[in-house]
């Protein structure tokens, strides 16, 4: 089993989106563009012998901050360290490309990635209500720094 993390495409994420069935709806070309283009922003996916199954795509917030949006990992595919593998692949990225912070939004329905932030040093940083009636969304923050030895 070898697990490879490279770049995507929104087309990769809107097909891999389907297959995960905590989203109600997959994400779409139209969604994705409207959040990504005209900002800096990245995409990851992880292969499976060759195979996607997970995600995280991110995007420019302001110059110090970066927004890691979507991500998921095919039901099958989970427990396997293939979230925290995208995860500390972005966290890399993020911190290359200058920026200082990262921030997340997630709510109680998703525990497995509430446990992911924890047990990776996001804290939480406060709470946003539901709109529309929809479940209200919790806010982590991580500050990132350069090893210095």
């Amino acid at each position: 089993m070898t697990i490879k993390i490279e770049t995507g495409t929104p087309a990769d994420i809107v097909a891999i989106s389907k297959q995960i069935p905590e989203f109600a709806q997959a994400t779409t070309l139209e969604r994705l563009h409207s959040k990504l283009d005209g900002v800096v922003s990245l995409i990851l996916v992880a292969k499976l012998d060759g195979v996607i199954v997970g995600y995280k795509v991110g995007y420019q917030l302001t110059a110090e901050i970066f927004y890691s949006w979507l991500g998921g990992v095919i039901p099958e595919y989970r427990k396997q360290g293939i979230a925290t593998l995208l995860l500390s692949y972005q966290e890399q990225w993020v911190l290359n490309a200058g920026y200082t912070q990262i921030k997340v939004k997630s709510m109680n329905r998703f525990p497995g990635m509430l446990k992911l932030l924890i047990a990776n040093s996001y804290e939480i940083v406060g709470l946003e209500d539901s709109v529309s009636g929809s479940e209200g969304k919790i806010v982590f923050f991580k500050t990132l720094s350069r090893c210095i030895f």
